[in-house]
This record gives structure tokens, C-alpha cells and sequence, in this order.
């Protein structure tokens, strides 16, 4: 049998009816789109473990389709992870007397440089969204004040959202699939259990949210024309956003990011700041946003060293 028949009995039979769907359809894809073209047509039973750390390291060096880099880690982590799911799935079924994946050598994380937006071009994009013709764009001040990420973002619904109590319901998220029909949307599951979770909104936001509303024909909160929008098309009208607010380019995460930078200047505590934005406990919040501050950090010093 060879490995592209084997994937498909897996994907079917073990993971579909194990695992969520969103999980399933990403897997699919993973699977379709990087590994298939590589070890597809290779025997499942003669696949060594040299042939896939030799498909790994050619992943890392040169495996993204779009731009002919490598793939981040963590891409390359998800694929080795199904992988070894499949394999070890065929071992205990009987297909193979080895398993070749187990000593696949993983690629080392590199530690993330935490992108966020100064204060001064904070206060250029909420004037540019304040302003802007389309009202979807106010997403982008949401995710100012509450931290949240994109996917969650666009699959946000009115009926999660009380603005009576001002709190956010975080339940779901959304993201972008790609499919052998083309392009589509999907709403699943958070990122993680945590990431389900109740934000209070600041009061300054409820009562834009209110007139927001009052003007949506929508049951999402971002929406386009009475639908909900995708990711890479939220993606796009942010960078022509940023162009208009004359703010250099960063990623959208960068409002994540600029959320968290900005509660920790506030003087918001660790533990509170991880349950806001859906981390597993305070260690994480730490360990991404401890480096990213050395101004703040100077300053408490300097508070410190006043009571000399």
C-alpha cells in the first residue's frame, strides 16, 4: 500500500471520527499539500526514517509554496506531529513492523520577536479607523482594547457579545481552509480550552459597539454586506489601513500584541492579563511579553530607585 492510500483510510477512519472538524480539515490539507507531493507514492512499508528526516529538512529549508523559504517551525512541528500519527496508527494496525517516524529529529522554536505598535501610531490607527467609510474596520479597534485574535474576531456574533453587562464571549474561532473547491471559511473551536473565555469590554468601547450594531444587518459583528468576512480578506484591508494611517506594516497579531504591551504599561497583573487573552496560564504571558518592554521596565527601576 503505498502512503498516499494509507493517509486517506487514516484520515477517514481515525481522525475524522476522533478528532474535531477543524482539526481534521487541516490535517487534510497538511497531509494533500505537503507531504503527498513528497512520500505519496512511496510504499508505505519501505518508508525509512532517513526518507522523512530528509523530507523534514527539506520542509525547513524550502517547503513554502508561496515564497520558496522554509516553513516556520511550528508548521513543520504540526506536520512531524501527523506524521507520527499516521505511522503510528499503521504499526497498530498491522501495516507496518516499524515505525519510521519516531526518531524524526523536530526543528528548535526560535524565540518569536514580539511586534506591537507605539502609542503614537496606536493613536494614527484608531483615527484612521474612527474615520474609515467601512464600518467592519472597527474589528481593528476592537482588537485594540480587547486582545483578541483574528480568528476569534471574525467569528464573533452579536449573541456573544452583552453590551447591557459589557462583556465578550469568546467561543469560537474562525479561519481560512483551502480545499480542492478553492478557498473556504471555517468556524470551529478555539485555539484551546483556555481560549474560551469572558472579556469585559472597556466602558469606553460599549457605547460604539451600541451604535455598531444599531447599524449592522448582520448576525456577525464583522461583517461585509451583510457576510462574514475571511481571514486573508481582513488581512488585506488591514495592511491598506495601516498604509492610509501612514503606519509602517506589521502582522495583525501586532494588535494582540499591542494590547497586551499597553495592559502591562497599565500596570495590569500577569495572571489577569493571561485570562484576558486566552493563554493556559501566566508562565506563557511571561515568557512572550518579558523582553518586549525595556522602557517600561526602565521606568519601574527609576520608581524603584526614588525611594532612595
Amino acid at each position: 500500500m503505498k502512503y498516499e492510500e494509507w493517509i486517506d483510510i487514516w484520515l477517514e477512519n481515525y481522525v475524522k471520527t476522533m478528532t474535531k472538524l477543524n482539526t481534521y480539515e487541516h490535517y487534510k490539507y497538511l497531509l494533500k499539500a505537503h507531504v503527498v507531493p513528497y512520500i505519496g507514492r512511496m510504499e508505505l512499508s519501505e518508508i525509512t526514517a532517513i526518507d522523512l528526516q530528509r523530507y523534514v529538512s527539506e520542509q525547513i529549508q524550502k517547503g513554502n509554496k508561496i515564497t520558496g523559504g522554509g516553513l516556520s517551525p511550528n508548521t513543520v512541528n504540526t506536520i512531524i506531529s501527523v506524521l507520527q500519527g499516521s505511522f503510528r496508527t499503521a504499526q497498530n494496525a498491522g501495516q507496518v513492523e516499524f515505525d519510521p517516524s519516531d526518531k524524526i529529529k523536530r526543528p528548535k522554536k526560535s524565540e518569536t520577536r514580539v511586534e506591537c505598535f507605539s502609542l503614537v501610531e496606536q493613536k494614527q490607527i484608531e483615527q484612521c479607523v474612527m474615520t474609515h467609510k467601512k464600518i467592519k474596520m472597527f474589528g481593528v479597534l476592537l482588537c485594540l482594547y480587547t486582545g483578541l485574535r483574528i480568528g476569534e474576531l471574525l467569528a464573533l456574533e452579536w449573541s456573544d457579545v452583552d453590551l447591557e453587562k459589557g462583556l465578550l464571549s469568546i467561543n469560537k474561532s474562525s479561519r481560512d481552509n483551502k480545499s480542492s473547491g478553492g478557498e473556504k471559511r471555517i468556524v470551529g473551536t478555539p485555539k484551546s480550552r483556555a481560549s474560551r473565555r469572558v472579556i469585559p469590554l472597556p466602558k469606553q468601547i460599549i457605547p460604539m459597539l451600541k451604535e455598531y450594531k444599531q447599524r449592522s444587518s448582520s448576525v456577525w459583528v464583522i461583517s461585509d454586506r451583510g457576510q462574514p468576512v475571511s481571514t486573508r480578506s481582513y488581512q488585506r484591508s488591514f495592511e491598506l489601513l495601516l498604509k492610509k494611517a501612514g503606519v509602517e506594516h506589521k502582522g495583525f497579531h501586532a494588535l494582540r500584541h499591542t494590547f497586551a504591551t499597553r495592559a502591562i504599561e497599565c500596570g495590569v497583573d500577569a495572571k489577569t492579563l493571561s485570562e484576558i487573552l486566552g493563554h493556559k496560564n501566566p508562565t506563557i504571558t511571561l515568557n512572550v511579553y518579558v523582553h518586549s518592554l525595556p522602557d517600561h521596565k526602565k521606568d519601574m527601576m527609576n520608581k524603584i530607585g526614588e525611594a532612595l
